[in-house]
């Protein structure tokens, strides 16, 4: 009793000289340099009144305001460490860097912390992006004269093997006409309707002969019956099986407008594609359900960013240059991106736009070599007749001008291309190696436009200034990814949908903008836009 009492005072004792020891000033405790400060400054001098907007009812004062709430996103996502609600919800009660935030208010729970992430920043994510670019800009930080554009795959939170194949589901959507056609047939007979003339059911004669058989159950004041010991009629089957019938077509259109113009989606996560990775963690090409993440990067800092569902980079440049311009309210004047977002469309509206083009043409690295150059076959290597308006292939014979055709690009653009060909290849020694058709003669397609515009491209990249941009565009855009892949570790996302997805990488685009910030004060690289080349 006595020993108890002992050790229950010195417990006591040691818990009571413990407590003095802490101070009673968390901002003591922060070192003056710490980028949870910058944070807090950062967001403080924002323009919250489109995130208040989002709440029809504020927290009281015993709990984080929605200015607080962001700033501990912020931090949290800035931490490089795991960014899920409940972690953060540990870190509340746990970091004091987390509690300085805080301001002595009640550290909230996980499900206010994912509500707050999903249902109220994602509102206004990218207005909070062009605030920060504005900002930048006011700091001069960002010259708003180039953007590099790059992207990458991040893999998204859907289960790896719940995938559907627009090609499969309209196979089968193929075969299931077919066997719903025999059974509107056989019903048709059996109930003595009046046939269908259509050589092809659809979904609406399915519903039309539905209808005719619920009528004709009415007339006859059918008692739909179910379950062990009942007899049903013919005519409940029937409608019983065109119902099945029925709601199998809906199904099927349902996945096929699901998947749109894409190849597949996942039944988890429907706005994401199974694409390629490259983490591969199964060494074989698995395809995996992810998002096309793009970012602009200017002066190292973010300034836009965009979330797709293509596979490729190609027709994602104009949607994303028009969320910049639109959210910024500027127009950048000079776009650096690589051979991935080469197209006609894309050359055609950067023209439109006034836009400067550094974009690397697809056959560029090709072009370069021997065999590219001694290839009298290709198009490029083949003499032009300007007067004429022909072609001279290797064996003498002129391709004239036959026709023209203008194609409607998926942006709405139209573009013209202009066929030539030749009267006959019989007898040519270069016949096989020349071209591989069947028609027994060559027929090529130019589009005026398109090499005009490769042309343009390829004179800027090869400038001096062309060459500074493609270097910075490695080391920036590229960069950027590493340092979000490698050192924030990033690499998978924890939400589902494209527009928890965006919000999600919206919050690593500002935390990775505000340390992006702080190092460049502190090594005192402020206003060095570009990274010079190295001297030979």
């Amino acid at each position: 009793m006595i020993k108890n009492n002992l050790l229950r005072k010195q417990y006591t004792l040691n818990e009571t000289n413990y407590q003095l020891k802490i101070p009673m000033e968390l901002d003591a405790c922060i070192p003056e340099d710490d980028c949870v400060r910058l944070i807090r400054q950062f967001v403080e001098e924002m323009d919250l009144t489109a995130l208040y907007g989002t709440y029809e009812r504020m927290p009281s004062e015993k709990y984080a305001s929605p200015e607080i709430m962001l700033k501990i996103m912020l931090y949290a996502y800035h931490e490089r460490k795991d960014v899920s609600s409940r972690t953060i919800e540990k870190n509340c009660k746990r970091d004091i860097n987390y509690m300085y935030l805080l301001e002595g208010r009640k550290a909230p729970d996980h499900a206010a912390i994912a509500r707050f992430r999903t249902k109220h920043f994602a509102k206004c994510a990218r207005h909070f992006m062009a605030q920060m670019t504005k900002f930048l800009i006011e700091l001069e930080q960002v010259t708003a004269t180039e953007v590099f554009i790059d992207g990458t795959k991040i893999e998204s939170a859907a289960n790896r093997y719940t995938f559907v194949w627009r090609k499969a589901v309209s196979k089968h959507q193929a075969r299931f006409l077919q066997k719903t056609a025999l059974l509107v047939g056989d019903i048709i007979q059996r109930q003595e309707l009046k046939p269908l003339w259509q050589k092809q059911v659809k979904k609406k004669h399915v519903k039309k002969i539905l209808k005719k058989l619920r009528a004709k159950a009415d007339e006859e004041s059918l008692d739909f019956v179910c379950g062990r010991g009942h007899i049903k009629t013919q005519l409940q089957r029937d409608i019983e099986a065109l119902e099945a019938a029925l709601e199998k077509l809906k199904e099927y259109e349902k996945k096929l407008h699901i998947c749109a113009d894409r190849g597949s989606y996942a039944k988890t996560d429907p706005d994401a594609t199974f694409m390629h990775m490259k983490e591969d963690h199964m060494k074989n090409g698995q395809l995996k359900a992810g998002y096309n993440i793009q970012i602009g990067v200017e002066s190292e800092y973010i300034v836009g960013v965009g979330a797709f569902s293509n596979r490729t980079d190609v027709q994602t440049l104009i949607p994303f240059l028009n969320r910049i311009k639109r959210h910024t309210q500027r127009k950048v004047e000079q776009v650096i991106a690589d051979a991935g977002y080469e197209s006609k469309e894309n050359y055609l509206y950067l023209k439109e736009n006034g836009q400067k083009s550094f974009i690397k043409p697809q056959n560029y690295e090709i072009s370069k070599t021997r065999k590219y150059k001694s290839n009298p076959y290709r198009v490029e290597n083949m003499t032009y007749d300007k007067e004429n308006d022909s072609y001279i292939c290797p064996n003498g014979d002129v391709l004239h001008f036959a026709y023209s055709r203008t194609e409607r690009t998926s942006s709405g653009y139209e573009v013209e291309s202009r066929y030539y060909r030749n009267e006959s290849c019989e007898g040519c020694p270069h016949y096989g190696k020349c071209h591989k058709s069947e028609r027994g003669f060559r027929e090529i397609r130019i589009t005026p436009q398109f090499v005009e515009n490769r042309k343009e491209s390829l004179a800027n990249i090869l400038t001096d200034e062309g060459v500074l941009l493609r270097k910075n565009r490695s080391i920036q855009v590229e960069g950027v990814f590493g340092i979000l892949k490698q050192d924030y570790n990033f690499r998978r996302f924890l939400v589902r949908g494209k527009r928890r997805i965006e919000t999600q990488f919206f919050l690593l685009a500002f935390a990775f903008n505000v340390e992006k910030l702080k190092n460049r004060q502190k090594s005192g690289r402020c206003g060095q836009d570009l990274f010079p080349l190295k001297a030979v």
